[in-house]
């Protein structure tokens, strides 16, 4: 098993669609960027703490590739033009960010990063910082599964059920129904 951190605004919907991965064991809410002591969801929303919401992702590299856990990041999961926000989130813990555990994993995102702005699928700049990881904080409880739990939510149907209907759509090799867990 391997493990990813990204972020990709609200930590609720980037948690539901690696949950809906193909290959993907463990899919947990948290915080990354900042210290340990301020990772608690009151604090990180004054946008001081350096923390970003965040996803720690742990996979099975032979079923699905942290190249295409970065493609599904980049096309479904968020928009990486923007920055410091998104949707209706703003914030610095709301920004794109790909924190790293090892240099191949530092070396790929920023490849592939470098690739999309080439390819102009974006009309603006990709703005996703590559950090490496200093340490990941599970969110609280309420937060883990958000989605699963509250799918009749308001900001849950508007903001979050599009990304899983979009990779259900634009990769069915990879989606399924429930994570396995």
């Amino acid at each position: 098993m391997q493990t990813a951190v990204l972020a990709g605004g609200c930590f609720w919907g980037v948690e539901a669609v690696f949950e809906h991965v193909r290959g993907v064991r463990k899919v947990i809410s948290g915080y990354a960027g900042g210290d340990r002591s301020t990772a608690h969801y009151e604090t990180i929303g004054s946008g001081l703490t350096g923390h970003a919401e965040s996803v720690q992702i742990t996979f099975d590299p032979a079923v699905v590739t942290y190249g295409e856990l970065l493609r599904i990041f980049f096309s479904v999961a968020h928009d990486p033009t923007q920055l410091n926000r998104q949707g209706p989130d703003t914030g610095t813990q709301y920004r794109s960010a790909i924190f790293y555990t090892d240099d191949a994993q530092r070396n790929l995102a920023r490849s592939y990063i470098a690739e999309l702005n080439k390819s102009g699928k974006f009309s603006g700049e990709i703005v996703t910082r590559v950090d490496p990881l200093k340490g990941f904080y599970p969110a609280e409880g309420y937060h883990q599964d958000f989605i699963a739990k509250n799918p009749n939510n308001p900001y849950v149907m508007f903001n979050d059920l599009p990304k899983i209907r979009d990779l259900k759509r634009l990769y069915p090799e990879y989606y399924q129904e429930l994570a396995q867990r």
